[in-house]
């Protein structure tokens, strides 16, 4: 009851204030689309599908303002003001402009934090998670989840008609595998006690693209009411960590996992930036959201990966044929013992993943709210202080511009030798620039370990792939329902 008196309270004051402001854009010389957020709640498409018809019509125009909720938006199109944006002129636009409630303690993380000094010095302090030689001593774990992975799917008699679903079991299992380590009594690691957790914080659905809707259009609102993100899992995943680090403090051994990085931070004590002399108790609560991060981040993003490069190898299969011999030859050389290094080098793998992200990138846009009314620099347009900028990565990826013949899937692009022809922040499929995913390196090692041995062992029966909308998501490009049919390899 509760939702539907607040999508009413939402729709009226919205349609009487777009009213009210219907010329904004248009008397700084910009064109203004109106009602963007308020199509993507009654519709049955992911919001960046939306700004993509948005750019599509307005194909040219470089700019086309718009408001998200009470808050004035510009959509922009031009790289060069995406490199402002993201980089060079960072110091402006290093907000996401996304709200949550102060009480949400597991949104108090890298992902999420607006305050420059906490982001910038928790950054600072987990960004060695991610070094290749972190990666490297971390790898047996990313392993041994997908070896299991191919096990699980082997004795799931149903895998082919929840494709998705296997596929975030195993995301969800790699991050908590890689956060917490590996219990040497675990016969498997896709016994997740994480997966619905991570499945209900990261699932698009009606009331959570309200929470969320609300939470823009009126902060004060959303704070009044207490509203949290993910207050539901507090208890549940702070204790958790707790448990874990307090059972961890005892032992000797390392296992290059992120609770032993935790454990260093707070041996280290209160975390400190020189510059600024800002700090920061390494609490267990606060460790615990920067773990948080890592599940909201990476579970549901590299599955989405998994999966449309998968559906994509099913539907292309020269390709798929190509992926196989360079898998096999990798594994045969290895003796079924994949290294670091063994991953880092099955280059057409690292293709098709690249291509599959420029189809379909996992965040399909990414919003920065300006702390400081600056002017972009590619059509001199002034951006005041709390307006959002849009940057629609989605419609980025498949403007034939950047991208010749966008719709089809070509793992070529990302060759060696064709690197030099993509334009600079054309493709985004982790962000660019200060704020650029921490954990990129991760992600890409997750998922093709994954894909690795899912295609050592099955096979794709041939089908097409033609999809005409996606989930609705304020961000995500996704589409639960496709499937691809496994067949084991002999």
């Amino acid at each position: 009851m509760l939702f539907i008196v607040l999508s009413f309270i939402f729709l009226l004051a919205g349609f009487i204030y777009l009213k009210y402001k219907s010329e904004y854009w248009k008397k700084r010389g910009v064109v203004q689309s109106n009602f963007v957020l308020f199509k993507f709640i009654w519709s049955n498409r992911a919001l960046p599908e939306i700004y993509k018809n948005v750019y599509d019509e307005y194909h040219k125009e470089s700019y086309v303002g718009t408001f998200l909720g009470l808050k004035p938006a510009l959509i922009i199109k031009n790289v060069q003001d995406v490199q402002a944006v993201m980089q060079s002129n960072f110091e402006n636009f290093h907000s996401r402009g996304i709200n949550f409630n102060p009480n949400d303690l597991l949104a108090d993380n890298v992902l999420f934090i607006d305050d420059y000094r906490r982001w910038k010095l928790l950054r600072h302090k987990l960004s060695p998670v991610f070094t290749s030689m972190k990666l490297k001593n971390m790898f047996y774990i990313m392993e041994r989840c997908a070896r299991d992975f191919v096990e699980f799917v082997n004795n799931e008699p149903d895998i082919s008609g929840n494709s998705f679903n296997a596929l975030y079991t195993y995301t969800t299992a790699s991050i908590a595998a890689s956060i917490f380590g590996i219990d040497t009594h675990t016969q498997n690691t896709m016994d997740s006690p994480f997966l619905k957790m991570t499945r209900e914080t990261t699932e698009p659905s009606f009331a959570n693209n309200l929470k969320f809707s609300l939470s823009n259009f009126s902060p004060t609102i959303f704070n009044l009411l207490n509203l949290k993100s993910f207050g539901k899992y507090e208890d549940f995943f702070i204790s958790f960590v707790k448990n874990v680090l307090k059972s961890r403090r005892n032992e000797e051994q390392k296992r290059h996992d992120f609770a032993d990085t935790c454990l260093e931070l707070q041996k280290q004590g209160t975390m400190r930036d020189p510059a600024t002399g800002y700090e920061i108790d390494a609490s267990d609560e606060i460790l615990a959201a920067q773990a948080f991060f890592f599940f909201v981040a990476g579970t549901d993003t590299s599955a989405t990966v998994m999966h449309f490069a998968l559906l994509e190898l099913a539907a292309n299969q020269d390709i798929l044929k190509r992926l196989h011999n360079e898998i096999d030859k990798a594994f045969d050389q290895c003796n079924e013992k994949l290294t670091y290094e063994d991953v880092e080098k099955l280059e057409y793998l690292d293709m098709v993943v690249s291509e599959t992200m420029r189809k379909y990138p996992p965040i399909g846009a990414i919003q920065r709210r300006c702390t400081k009314s600056t002017v972009l620099p590619y059509g001199q347009v002034p951006v005041n202080s709390r307006e959002i900028i849009v940057i629609p990565v989605y419609a980025l990826h498949r403007d034939e511009r950047y991208f010749p013949n966008p719709n089809l899937f070509d793992p070529e692009r990302f060759a060696p030798e064709n690197l030099s022809k993509i334009v600079k922040f054309s493709y985004l499929p982790f962000g660019e620039g200060n704020r650029m995913c921490i954990g990129t390196r991760f992600a890409r090692v997750q998922v093709k370990s994954g894909l690795a041995w899912l295609l050592r062992r099955f096979t794709l029966k041939e089908q097409k792939y033609e999809p005409n909308s996606f989930d609705p998501s304020f961000f995500s490009i996704k589409q639960f329902q496709a499937n691809f049919e496994f067949i084991p390899r002999n």
